[in-house]
């Protein structure tokens, strides 16, 4: 991805091994010792195991120097294209890069620290990955400020709900009754509510039941990285962060190249505290595939058709909304194109990689139980099935006057008033976006209008990325913006608090 325009090149250096050189000895034997570390304990931890006298052997000085090589290669070239995107002198690129690499040597504590705080290394090797990558990122935040805006927000936005969530959890305690706990740490455990123990019993133990409502992709990231962390809730709470990083950087990237960094500024500061924006940071698909979303609109728009259709499959993989990216394709396509469709129909061939996610879902649960829609069926378990869009609007009214008590009431409300956010965003703003953007969101605030119900629209609503766009438009008012800013916060905190405690908020 590109991180700032105008985009400054730099031809790729032939005097590499002297420009390692002249960034210093202290970086140089940094990135050596880490590569010599990695290599050693690749060694330990693959080739030892088998316990064969010759392959240790030989494996060993083999693994030390392929490593180092690759280690070395990669802080040249990561540092040679971090020098280019930022137009900081090389040599200052290697010594800044330097530092990340370092955090490796820290993995040799494994042979003294406790085996249930290090794991036989491999959680500890996590926890200097993560440093690795909070060192670069660190590193792009103070010479680009795409990457500085998107830390700030992200920052800011995930410690003020982590703290509030916390706090709920702590002095308020959770609703009556009896509920799931994914984590015997109470501050872990906040995190796993609702739809999450579904994620992570599918991504522990896989399908059955009404798990199978759930789509694949996300439960499969958690049982991957759950193995390797020795936690699958822990697994969970990174992908889902992680991705909302990297959705939070592609709609900035995409936003300010369709207006100015301004707008997209805005548009990340309201999609960070949007009322739902919890569970941007639980153990639920809202992140995944909102970066999945934007990063294959943001390929469409930079006319690599390919990426931004295997984007699309993952994110049909994620959620069944994931397919309706065929229609923006196809548009965007056709906007390209339209003087010389034929000169493009190569083009248009990885379309078809969008929906192939929701068919392999298909394929796997018509193996798994011999109905390939059972997805759809099973969510009769939750009152939804096909009908009218009416229909949904007319049974929350009908909810509300038979209701029996002020929180159904209250429920119903919150649904229909999200609701009528996004119809109305979309009513007052399309003129002021793409017909890509304007087809996409419509299909997205139809679908879920058809399953008769309006159950869990204000998260729904948190995923529609062009009406954060629309109201970054608006919001260079600054009525509008105060309005927008005091109506979120508030709602925020409480949709916060709720969720913590156990109670139902979309």
């Amino acid at each position: 991805m590109h991180l700032d325009e105008p985009q400054r090149t730099f031809p790729i250096r032939s005097n590499a091994p002297q420009g390692l050189l002249a960034a210093g000895w202290a970086p140089l034997a940094a990135v050596a010792a880490a590569g010599l570390t990695l290599g050693f304990f690749l060694w330990y931890g693959f080739v030892v195991p088998k316990q064969d006298a010759v392959l240790s052997a030989a494996g060993l000085p083999l693994l030390l120097v392929i490593v180092l090589v690759a280690v070395v290669w990669a802080w040249q070239a990561y540092s040679d294209y971090f020098a280019s995107r930022t137009g900081i002198k090389f040599q200052r690129s290697l010594q800044y890069d330097a530092i990340s690499w370092s955090v490796f040597v820290v993995l040799w504590l494994s042979f003294v620290m406790p085996i249930w705080l290090t794991h036989g290394g491999v959680r500890l090797f996590v926890y200097c990955a993560a440093l690795f990558c909070i060192g670069k990122l660190a590193v792009a935040a103070r010479f680009n400020e795409t990457v500085r805006d998107v830390s700030i927000d992200f920052v800011v936005s995930r410690f003020a709900i982590i703290v509030i969530a916390e706090l709920a959890a702590v002095i308020i305690g959770q609703r009556a009754g009896t509920h799931v706990q994914e984590s015997r740490t109470l501050l872990l455990a906040v995190w796993g509510r609702w739809d999450a123990v579904h994620y992570l019993d599918i991504g522990t133990s896989g399908y059955h039941g009404t798990d199978m409502a759930f789509f694949p992709l996300l439960p499969l990231l958690i049982g991957i990285l759950g193995k390797v962390m020795a936690n699958h809730l822990i697994a969970g709470l990174v992908i889902s962060n992680v991705a909302l990083f990297f959705a939070l950087l592609f709609l900035y990237k995409l936003v300010e190249h369709e207006f100015d960094r301004t707008v997209a500024r805005r548009a990340i500061f309201y999609i960070s505290i949007f009322p739902t924006a919890v569970f941007f940071s639980a153990v639920y698909t809202e992140s995944l595939f909102l970066m999945l979303t934007v990063a294959s609109f943001y390929y469409m728009r930079e006319r690599r058709w390919w990426l931004a259709g295997a984007i699309g499959l993952l994110a049909s993989l994620t959620r069944i909304e994931g397919v309706l990216l065929a229609v923006p394709f196809a548009i965007e396509w056709w906007s390209a194109y339209r003087e010389n469709a034929v000169a493009g129909v190569k083009n248009l061939v990885p379309i078809v990689l969008i929906p192939l996610g929701l068919v392999f879902f298909m394929a796997y649960l018509w193996v798994l139980n011999g109905d390939p829609l059972y997805f759809s069926h099973v969510q009769s378990h939750w009152n939804r099935q096909l009908a009218a869009p009416w229909t949904s609007i007319g049974n929350s009214f009908h909810k509300i006057a038979t209701a029996v008590g002020p929180q159904t009431v209250a429920q119903q409300i919150l649904e229909l008033v999200f609701t009528a956010l996004m119809i109305g965003v979309l009513a007052g703003g399309w003129r002021k976006l793409k017909a890509s953007y304007v087809a996409y969101m419509g299909l997205s605030i139809l679908m879920p209008l058809c399953t008769s119900s309006l159950m869990s629209m204000p998260r729904f609503a948190l995923v529609l990325f062009p009406m954060f766009v629309i109201l970054a438009l608006w919001g260079g008012r600054p009525r509008i913006n105060n309005a927008i800013v005091a109506l979120s916060l508030p709602l925020l905190g409480l949709f916060t608090v709720l969720f913590a405690d156990w109670y139902w908020v979309a």
